[in-house]
């Protein structure tokens, strides 16, 4: 049974939480405002988060490159909740600037010279890795999953723009071919000039793929003849990535930081990432079972247990940034009030039955 008193609590974190206007992480806050008022009943949130876009609006211009991590599925439903027509301007000019990005294999480049950064941890770079940390090539990375696909497959369905919509689906499926393993987990990222995939099973990186499909498949599960063959490609994806993370859950409904890891440690925002996900890819239809019904309901439980008075998500990691040794992912330090803590938690909370 929803909690609502907790929910509210939990959702009013997000008016304190930081946000940079934009980076990465704070495009599932954004759309937990949209979410919370909903469920809620209020329109706080999304005029908090209505407020927030139009300030961002008014000096948009010139986009720079971390400007493709701006909230943009949440800030179409904002555009289109409060019938602001001048937003939809704005972000019709961010999408033209999106687009004309260069793409490697068949993806937007997330960074002309990616962010790499040496290992957390005892370990140090093999040789490769230093050399690429030297001198860091363009890269594409999973979180964009969240950013890229969602907002133009939204915002051309908003505006009637199909060849808008198209691109946003492509990229979801590119994604999928280009991220997704065998075994239904998804790579962190890839780097131009070199075959490898980097950053294996990343926890939230599943979270970030999963919601970011997810979001595309609601968008356009009105129009789901003109791409079936798309919509049966992330619909497979999706399940294929759930029944990974149902198989490797901890006991205690948590994910480690990097899933399967040989030295494994909590990170919190995953099992809220998973809950959120798992409730509504459950209600679409797209995964059924009672394994998925288990897993969803310890998910939930984990997240209510991580939550303190105050209604943060606490054992949530910082910033992974980007590393091409595996166990990075294990030792990024934990405990930080962050969106991409404080967004899948007030989602998750707003899922529950």
């Amino acid at each position: 049974m929803k909690d609502t008193a907790r929910l509210e609590t939990v959702a009013n974190t997000l008016f304190s939480t930081r946000y940079e206007t934009w980076n990465f992480g704070e495009s599932v806050a954004f759309e937990a405002m949209v979410r919370a008022s909903e469920v809620l009943d209020t329109a706080r949130y999304l005029e908090f988060a209505h407020g927030w876009l139009r300030g961002w609006a008014a000096r948009a211009e010139p986009f720079v490159r971390l400007d493709h991590t701006a909230p943009g599925f949440a800030a179409v439903h904002v555009a289109e909740k409060t019938g602001d027509d001048d937003l939809v301007t704005q972000l019709t000019r961010l999408a033209e600037y999106l687009v004309s990005r260069p793409t490697l294999y068949g993806l937007f480049e997330t960074w002309e010279s990616s962010p790499l950064r040496a290992p957390y941890g005892p370990t140090r770079l093999d040789h490769r890795g230093a050399r690429l940390l030297a001198n860091p090539p363009a890269g594409s990375f999973i979180d964009c999953l969240h950013f890229d696909p969602p907002f133009l497959s939204a915002l051309g369905t908003l505006t009637g723009d199909r060849d808008l919509v198209a691109t946003g689906v492509n990229q979801a499926t590119t994604f999928v071919e280009v991220l997704q393993d065998d075994d239904g987990f998804f790579w962190h990222f890839v780097l131009a000039d070199t075959p490898e995939r980097y950053g294996p099973r990343w926890g939230r990186g599943q979270g970030w793929a999963l919601l970011g499909m997810l979001d595309v498949l609601e968008t356009i599960a009105a129009d789901r003849q003109d791409f079936e063959a798309q919509w049966q490609v992330l619909t497979t994806a999706v399940s294929d990535l759930i029944r990974a993370m149902v198989a490797s859950q901890q006991p205690d409904g948590h994910w480690p930081a990097r899933i399967l890891s040989e030295t494994p440690s909590h990170e919190s925002s995953t099992a809220a990432f998973m809950a959120a996900g798992f409730t509504r890819a459950l209600r679409m239809g797209i995964v059924s079972g009672e394994d998925i019904e288990h897993s969803r309901d310890l998910a939930l439980q984990a997240v209510h247990g991580a939550l303190d008075d105050s209604g943060v998500l606490t054992g949530v990691s910082a910033a992974v940034m980007a590393c091409t040794e595996p166990s990075h992912y294990d030792w990024v330090p934990t405990g930080f009030m962050v969106p991409w803590g404080q967004g899948p938690a007030v989602l998750a909370l707003c899922e529950e039955e």
